[in-house]
Parts: structure tokens; C-alpha cells; sequence
């Protein structure tokens, strides 16, 4: 396992990558061929085809999975000896690098906004309820990281929640924590500070734990946070691809990025709720 981690990638999850955060059970290597796959198609057509300097690189990201397993030494060559000679090669737009937790896979993005990215592919898993991956459990699109220690959480934040929390920007928002191979952070004090910036931002962002605009979502990988702010985390059910494709009854009332229309309370039970702590801590920081 950890020979195939170093086929893919040789870099690691650090302070300054944006990206995309992927969840999966088990299967790590099949986790990141399905993610190629489906950002690669996504990709393209909001973005357009991916320019290559190299024709090497117009491999898709599954196809360069299947040649690793064949050949994971040489792979591993290949890749050295790429990162060798990329020091003027333009950066792939979806690159995985090692995460630092099990289960969890990081795609590094390169010229393209996550959020946007990944909001438009669960809109549309929602919208055709039509089931895109096996292993792949949740989404989340990270635009910002930075060191995993409050000082630098706190001066990094103030600017990051500008766009969408500094007045007259406002809205209702809730705070999702994740921490994985971290011990020195405290779930409590992060939220408290975090909801205190954004008030700070603009005294009318309001707490919402039911249908709030804006999720905050603070994943801790050892010694890196990765954030980002989200919409429609609810609805998406916690921007799970395995829930997101499911029926139900409440999806008919409810609209994407619609704020004003209440949702069922019900909806948030569908998934596991591994941030059920966090959401009694937020009620705490109104």
C-alpha cells in the first residue's frame, strides 16, 4: 500500500494547495481513478479540454491508475523523472498528492475553483439522480489551506471568509469540523474563533444549524487545515455521492441555492453524522 501511495504522486498535502478533499472506504487507488475520471469529465466541460505540453500527459487519470498497477516501480520511474524535467512544464489541473490520513485522498487542483467545480457536479448527481462512482463517498472542495495552529487559522481566515461573510456581503451559516491525526487542536476553541471571525466580518451573519446559506467546512489533516464555504450542503447531503443520487420526497421542494424555502429537518439524517459534535458547539458560539 504505501509503494503504491508513493506511485502516485511523491508530493504531499501542504499549507498553500487548493484542491479537492475525497472520502472513500477502503481502495484508496481505485478512489483516485475514479475522482481523474470524474473531475477530468466535469472539468472539461466547464473548463474546456486541458492543454498539453506533453503527449505523454494525454493519458486520462484512469488509464495512468491501470499502468501504475501494472507496473508500480515503473511508474514510480516515470514520475520522478517527470517531476525531474517539470520545472517549465505547465502543472496538470488535477494532480493526486499523499493526504496524510487513510481513506482520504487529495486531488490537488491547478487554474480552476473548486467550489464551483464541485458544487456544479453534485447539482448535477442531484439533479439526474444518476450514480457516477462506487468508491468515492464525499466531495469537498478546498480553496484554502494553511498550518493547522490557531494564530495562523485566525490571521489566514480573516481574509478567506471576505468574499462571502465581509459586509455588505452577509449570510447564515454553520461550521463543520473534521480532524484526522491531530491531537493539538481543540474542536471547541477552533469554532468558537472561526464564528467569532465571521461575525466579526459582519455582525448580521447569523448561526443557521438547519438551512444555513453557507457551510464553513474545516477539515484538520495532522498539520494542515483545509477550508472552504459551500452551499447547499444539506440538500447535497453533506456532499456525499452516494446519498446525493438517492430519492427523496423533500428534493421536489427544494431547490439548489435557494435560501428562502425551509427544508426537512429529515434530510440531514441520511448520512452517518460524524459532525454531530460540532453543530452542538456552533450553537454554543451564537
Amino acid at each position: 500500500a504505501a509503494r503504491a501511495k508513493r506511485a502516485r504522486g511523491g508530493r504531499q498535502l501542504e499549507a498553500g494547495m487548493r484542491g479537492i478533499l475525497i472520502t472513500c472506504n477502503m481502495n484508496e487507488r481505485k478512489c483516485v481513478g475514479e475522482a481523474y475520471s470524474l473531475l477530468g469529465e466535469y472539468g472539461d466541460l466547464l473548463y474546456g479540454p486541458e492543454q498539453f505540453s506533453d503527449p505523454e500527459d494525454r493519458l486520462s487519470g484512469s488509464e495512468r491508475e491501470e499502468d501504475e498497477e501494472d507496473d508500480a516501480e515503473a511508474a514510480l520511474r516515470k514520475e520522478v523523472d517527470q517531476i525531474r524535467t517539470s520545472t517549465e512544464h505547465k502543472l496538470r489541473r488535477f494532480q493526486s498528492v499523499e493526504s496524510g490520513a487513510n481513506n482520504v485522498v487529495f486531488i490537488r487542483t491547478q487554474g480552476i475553483e473548486p467550489e464551483n467545480l464541485v458544487h456544479h457536479i453534485l447539482k448535477d448527481m442531484h439533479t439526474t439522480k444518476k450514480k457516477k462512482t462506487r468508491v468515492i463517498l464525499r466531495m469537498l472542495p478546498i480553496s484554502g489551506t494553511c498550518k493547522a495552529f490557531m494564530e495562523d487559522m485566525k490571521k489566514y481566515t480573516e481574509t478567506f471568509f471576505e468574499p462571502w461573510f465581509k459586509a455588505p456581503n452577509k449570510g447564515t451559516f454553520q461550521i463543520v469540523y473534521k480532524a484526522r491525526n491531530n491531537s493539538h487542536m481543540s474542536r471547541e476553541e477552533v469554532i468558537k474563533e472561526l464564528a467569532g471571525i465571521v461575525g466579526s466580518l459582519n455582525p448580521e451573519n447569523k448561526v443557521d444549524l438547519n438551512n444555513p446559506q453557507y457551510t464553513i467546512v474545516v477539515e484538520i489533516i495532522k498539520n494542515v487545515c483545509c477550508l472552504s464555504v459551500v452551499r447547499d450542503y444539506v440538500l447535497f447531503r453533506k456532499y456525499n455521492l452516494q446519498e446525493v443520487v438517492k430519492s427523496n420526497k423533500e428534493d421536489a421542494q427544494q431547490k439548489p441555492s435557494s435560501v428562502t424555502e425551509e427544508k426537512d429537518s429529515k434530510v440531514e439524517k441520511t448520512e452517518v453524522e460524524e459532525e454531530e459534535n460540532s453543530k452542538e458547539v456552533t450553537q454554543e458560539s451564537k
